[in-house]
């Protein structure tokens, strides 16, 4: 059953749980609604999953192990991964207009970024497969030594609802490159795109049992289930900190691989020798794309104090300029949030930046003309230092602060002050000091003079609370494969 959505073409999927190739309801019938964040109103239904359909996923994951998908050569599972990113490019318009119901972003960010991006990251694991080696060493005349490369398992993919398809894509692909089976959770607030993943996977040739998909909530859900089962091998997770945690605590009875990309407080650092129309054109889109709901966001914006002023004008001039609405509107720029809970926690840190001493520049509230649904304007907030919770706490909303620095040495202490070190930016056209501060500051990712230009070759992850592990390139292998060294005494 699929319902109707007032405005669109496409219409909202009932979503339900894909094991061993089918897709199939919960065991006890129990469903959630699915609401869609623009309006408020109810897309369809979500089956909602316990421990007995992740067992179920879990056996039939298994089981895969030992099928057609373990005799299939790299070539031909580069085959199947490329197949699967030509079916996303074939069914992008639907995608698309799902992942935009779902998550209230505008409809082109998803149609230029999300889908496109999913293709790719199938299309570039296909082709990373063919050519992926392993290590080969002489031991002088007494032996040689080689490695050999095999699945981990079964991975359980929990993913999160910012950037639904385009993330669980980044997990998926190079999981199934490595041989893996899966089963996949994705976030409640974001099922839809998921549940298309699992048919297109099997429309392009994965074996049944290789992919499954499993709905539900975290805490005694469908992902505690999964964290805590103890056929799965290895968990990939992509969400808040302190869900991390708890995932850590429940994977460490049968010491789970894992892998985390969690949240961020990312520091976007401004010297006065920089294009200030080129930074301020990037930073708009660092602080607010997607509704400032991403990880990577520059929330906290430290800018040389001779070039403040000018920047401050300018950006909020530009950020006042954005059209807050109707995600299905091309002139929309910034969406709705995700969700009324998500509303209320991004709209009290606004009223705390206030009660801390913050001067609210733009925004700070609800646009009078959109009273349905998640929406907030895009927030400019002054006058706070680093021992305030609203610079300090990751807030995952259009919600920046902009604060003053004079030297080198105090910004890079500034931005290393947090427990979070996930990305940074860096605006400077000194060539010296572009390479002396991006390697004193404590992230996984420094971006200079742009933000979120990803090479899929190199190493993506955070330190501190930002996550454990890399992904990218051979580093997703190292995660989504075992290594075993083979030893020839000559």
């Amino acid at each position: 059953m699929a319902t109707q959505t007032a405005g669109t073409k496409v219409k909202a999927i009932d979503c339900l749980h894909f094991i061993d190739g089918q897709y199939v309801p919960s065991r006890n019938g129990k469903t959630f609604a699915n609401i869609n964040p623009a309006t408020g109103e109810v897309l369809g239904t979500v089956a909602e999953g316990g421990r007995e359909e992740v067992d179920l996923a879990v056996q039939a994951a298994r089981k895969a192990l030992k099928g057609p998908w373990k005799k299939m050569t790299a070539h031909d599972r580069g085959a199947v991964l490329r197949r699967i990113g030509d079916l996303i490019l074939e069914r992008k318009d639907e995608l698309a207009m799902l992942e935009t119901l779902d998550t209230g972003k505008p409809l082109w960010l998803s149609n230029s970024v999300d889908i496109p991006r999913a293709a790719y990251n199938f299309h570039f694991f296909a082709d990373y497969i063919r050519a992926l080696g392993t290590e080969a060493f002489q031991q002088d005349d007494v032996a040689i030594n080689y490695s050999i490369r095999r699945p981990v398992g079964v991975v359980g993919l929990i993913n999160p609802w910012n950037l639904p398809l385009l993330l669980l894509t980044w997990k998926l692909a190079p999981c199934l490159a490595a041989g893996n089976t899966t089963v996949m959770k994705p976030a409640e607030l974001t099922p839809m795109t998921a549940t298309v993943l699992a048919e297109i996977c099997r429309d392009a040739g994965v074996p049944d049992g290789v992919v499954n998909l499993v709905h539900g909530f975290g805490p005694d859900s469908a992902g505690a289930a999964l964290t805590e089962h103890p056929d799965v091998n290895a968990i990939s997770f992509t969400g808040e900190t302190t869900t991390g945690k708890i995932i850590m605590s429940a994977a460490a009875k049968t010491l789970k691989r894992l892998s985390y990309e969690l949240g961020g407080k990312n520091p976007n650092i401004i010297f006065a020798d920089s294009d200030l129309d080129e930074v301020i054109e990037t930073t708009i889109k660092s602080s607010f794309i997607n509704q400032g709901e991403v990880c990577l966001c520059g929330s906290r914006i430290y800018v040389e104090r001779t070039a403040y002023d000018q920047f401050v004008e300018k950006f909020v001039a530009k950020t006042k300029q954005l059209t807050v609405g109707d995600p299905f509107d091309p002139n929309t720029k910034v969406g709705a949030l995700i969700s009324e809970e998500h509303f209320d926690r991004v709209n009290s840190y606004i009223q705390l930046a206030k009660q801390e001493g913050g001067q609210i520049l733009t925004g700070g509230k609800r646009p009078e003309s959109l009273q349905q649904g998640y929406y907030l304007e895009p927030t400019i907030i002054t006058g706070l230092d680093n021992s305030c919770r609203v610079v300090r706490e990751e807030i995952f909303g259009p919600v920046v602060t902009i604060t003053p620095f004079d030297r080198e040495e105090e910004v890079i202490e500034l931005a290393n002050d947090t427990h979070y070190g996930l990305s940074a930016s860096l605006w400077t056209n000194d060539l010296r000091r572009a390479h002396r501060v991006a390697g004193q500051i404590e992230a996984g990712i420094i971006w200079v003079n742009t933000w979120f230009l990803r090479d899929l070759r190199t190493p993506f992850g955070g330190m501190k609370q930002s996550g454990i592990g890399r992904e990218g390139g051979m580093h997703s292998f190292e995660f989504y494969s075992e290594l075993s060294n083979i030893c020839i005494k000559l």
